[in-house]
């Protein structure tokens, strides 16, 4: 039984997810992919230096998540690292533009939804 415990206490993470952010999945996925795995403090100084404007949304995942993590269940942000993120697809909103001789273009928006899940490095 206290191995159990001390699993369940290891095993605790803080997710966010953000839903139908206005982007596409591939720009998304290029900066997800530079910070998966990393410790808090470096993801912060790698999207606050990245060039994309993709990395915006993100870091304010990250900070949500790290105070998710710290006010709800009291964990250290020194200790946090990105144990998981992921980009998914979202809906694809569509709108008409009006063109030449009364025709309408179909325009479409891409939305993608971000999940960023934190946890505490073990201290063993």
């Amino acid at each position: 039984m206290i191995n159990r415990r001390k699993n369940e206490n290891s095993d605790r993470e803080a997710k966010v997810l953000a839903q139908h952010i206005c982007m596409s999945v591939f720009k998304a996925r290029r900066v997800i992919d530079q910070i998966r795995g990393r410790s808090y403090e470096e993801t912060l100084m790698i999207l606050e230096l990245m060039p994309y404007w993709a990395s915006y949304p993100i870091l304010k995942l990250v900070y949500s998540a790290a105070a998710n993590a710290s006010h709800n269940m009291g964990l250290n942000e020194a200790d946090l690292f990105i144990s998981k993120a992921e980009v998914n697809r979202g809906a694809i909103v569509k709108k008409l533009r009006p063109r030449a001789r009364g025709r309408s273009y179909l325009i479409k928006k891409t939305t993608c939804h971000i999940k960023i899940f934190l946890k505490e490095k073990s201290k063993i």
